[in-house]
């Protein structure tokens, strides 16, 4: 494994004991300078990547930080040049965030990519571009940060209305293919920007679908909320036939439990974000995790560069099924690698116009490929419905890009 540091235990809510565990957790080992990734002859570009490995979102920036754990080899492979990795932990906090991007461009990073989170990503792109420095966000669908007129930042990854758009195409055709569909669902979601992105978005592009169900209630909660026995309550007086969920990874299993506990079993929890897909939900839950279906920004298994991230991930994670989190965050860092080359210079204007001619075509993510408009977003990424099955995770939408047949509707919770 490759040496790794944080750029600083933060000042503020978090003990030097609570960030090392949060370090190991994330299987960071501790040491005093960055480590470099695929180095090649030459300096190697210097990569600031913030994440939220700490805080409430910790597991899953842990997991985002699997991504660049595997990409040095497949980096070398695809011929592109080294990046020496600086590591910045946001702790799950905007100001944390912004802190540490100022903090890792005085320290000499040249590009930042991260963080998972739109409120922290937003903070992030605000530093980046009063600082001239190019930015690749590789999850974050707020769409606000990409109409801001920036020069320096781009997002390879979906807004909320791509992901929307994308979820209600899924979701018909899976209802096509099992011949059921629900006749009304509750949307509950957290309240942070991308659940409320996400909640704005919905009167906006579900009408263009003509889904076969009407949304009985709408109910927003914390992400880092200990009880939601009250909104799954309220939920379930709705009698509502299916859950629609805009979620993260704690809360997830909180409410997967309390439906449980209240002997509610929805005929179909269809989810629009993280959460339900992770590892640590699969693990936490068992057989309960079985039957969610998640329409997200996934990848292709059919391309070259998607088997070869899916072998670096099985060797050195065993345990751990390759998703989003992996997909999203090595694509950054390879959109990165690959202007650098192209650039033939770190100099931050021209390392940011050459991520602007990006042109990659053997990627990973689930569409033709890795192109800039002239926002900085990608807008040609495609969404995959996926299903949990025995601990796994099966492509199950669009039929073209899908390795198994959906479950509809799920079985109830008593009945496993």
């Amino acid at each position: 494994m490759s040496k790794t540091t944080d750029t600083h235990a933060s000042r503020r809510g978090i003990s030097r004991r609570t960030f090392a565990g949060g370090v190991a957790a994330a299987g960071i080992l501790a040491g005093t300078a960055p480590f470099s990734i695929g180095r090649a002859q030459g300096a190697p570009l210097k990569v600031g990547v913030l994440l939220p490995r700490s805080g409430a979102q910790a597991g899953i920036g842990q997991d985002c930080h699997r991504g660049v754990e595997v990409t040095a080899g497949i980096l070398k492979e695809l011929g592109l040049p080294g990046l020496e990795i600086m590591n910045g932990d946001t702790e799950t906090n905007v100001d944390v965030a912004r802190a540490r991007a100022e903090r890792l461009i005085s320290e000499g990073a040249q590009l930042l990519v991260g963080a998972f989170d739109s409120g922290q990503s937003t903070a992030i792109a605000q530093v980046a571009e009063q600082r001239g420095i190019p930015y690749v966000i590789n999850i974050a669908a707020a769409p606000p940060i990409t109409e801001q007129g920036y020069k320096f930042v781009f997002r390879n990854f979906h807004t909320a209305p791509m992901i929307l758009g994308g979820a209600f195409a899924t979701q018909k055709e899976i209802f096509a293919a099992t011949g059921n569909a629900p006749k009304s669902v509750v949307f509950m979601h957290v309240n942070d920007t991308f659940g409320v992105s996400m909640q704005k978005g919905i009167s906006a592009v579900m009408p263009k679908f003509e889904m076969p169900y009407k949304i009985a209630d709408t109910i927003a909660y914390d992400p880092t909320a200990r009880d939601l026995s009250v909104e799954v309550a309220k939920a379930k007086a709705t009698g509502a036939e299916a859950l629609l969920v805009v979620s993260r990874l704690n809360d997830a299993i909180l409410l997967t439990r309390e439906l449980v506990k209240q002997r509610w079993s929805p005929m179909a929890i269809m989810s629009m974000g993280p959460g339900w897909y992770e590892d640590q939900y699969l693990k936490a839950l068992g057989k309960l995790a079985d039957g969610p279906i998640t329409s997200v920004p996934w990848y292709d298994p059919t391309k070259k560069v998607s088997k070869m991230l899916e072998a670096a991930i099985a060797k050195a994670y065993p345990d751990i099924n390759t998703n989003t989190n992996h997909v999203y965050t090595f694509e950054a860092l390879m959109i990165a690698a690959d202007a650098y080359k192209r650039a033939g210079t770190a100099e931050p204007k021209a390392l940011a116009d050459a991520i602007r001619a990006t042109n990659i075509k053997d990627n990973v993510s689930t569409g033709p490929g890795i192109q800039f408009d002239a926002k900085g977003q990608n807008d040609k990424l495609e969404i995959t419905a996926i299903q949990n099955r025995g601990g796994k995770l099966v492509a199950v939408a669009p039929a073209s890009a899908s390795n198994a047949k959906p479950e509809l509707p799920m079985k109830p919770y008593d009945k496993r």
